[in-house]
């Protein structure tokens, strides 16, 4: 279960609802550097850290999450978040996200499911951080994967799906687009959250549990 709204506002979580002066350092990240995975606590699950090799990072492929609610597709966006997308790929591989739930989703005024978190809490993590990435000029429409974090190159295991157009600062970075399954995100939505970190933010009603992601490289 998710903590109370308190103890969210300081885990690695969406950001939106911090305070002014949270959400202004948000809204101006340090530019990213180059692709470096920094050892950091927690260290949930933990897997190693994953190595950087830029013709590796650079193939493409399509991740499947087999869910509870149905299965979910995105396309990585391998050419313009590297970074990231080898650090899911990474994660996924090892077979972290297995048997884990996403542990948020917002209906009123943001609309994400997130995900990623093996603690379930909103607090965890892989046990590294890495740089934003894919910043300039990002929006977030439905179908838009992208990384949760907890302010500026905080990045971890969290990411969350925009399973409405949503509106938020560049401030997340997009990995990824859905290619298959935004209709079961729509579904989760559809059945609503438990309001526990207020009106439109909470726990889903349909639990989301991640049985398997599975990697296809094209």
């Amino acid at each position: 279960m998710l903590r109370r709204q308190g103890a969210l506002l300081a885990a690695a979580l969406l950001l939106p609802l911090v305070t002014a002066t949270q959400a202004t350092a948000a809204a101006a990240p340090v530019p990213a550097a180059a692709c470096t995975y920094t050892p950091a606590v927690p260290a949930d699950n933990y897997k190693g850290i994953p190595d950087f090799d830029p013709v590796k990072a650079a193939r493409p492929y399509s991740a499947t999450l087999r869910t509870s609610q149905g299965a979910i597709t995105f396309k990585a966006l391998t050419d313009k978040a590297p970074c990231t997308t080898n650090s899911f790929r990474f994660l996924a591989e090892k077979r972290y996200f297995n048997g884990t739930h996403c542990h948020r989703l917002t209906t009123a005024r943001l609309y994400v499911l997130q995900c990623g978190d093996p603690t379930g809490t909103g607090s965890g993590g892989p046990g590294y951080s890495f740089p934003d990435e894919n910043l300039t000029g990002a929006t977030y429409p439905a179908g838009t994967v992208a990384m949760a974090n907890a302010g500026p190159n905080t990045n971890g295991s969290q990411f969350f799906f925009v399973w409405k157009d949503t509106k938020l600062s560049p401030a997340y970075t997009p990995f990824g687009r859905v290619t298959a399954g935004l209709d079961v995100l729509q579904k989760i939505a559809a059945g609503g959250e438990d309001d526990q970190n207020g009106p439109g933010d909470g726990y889903p009603t349909l639990p989301v549990n991640i049985k398997r992601v599975q990697i296809k490289h094209t």
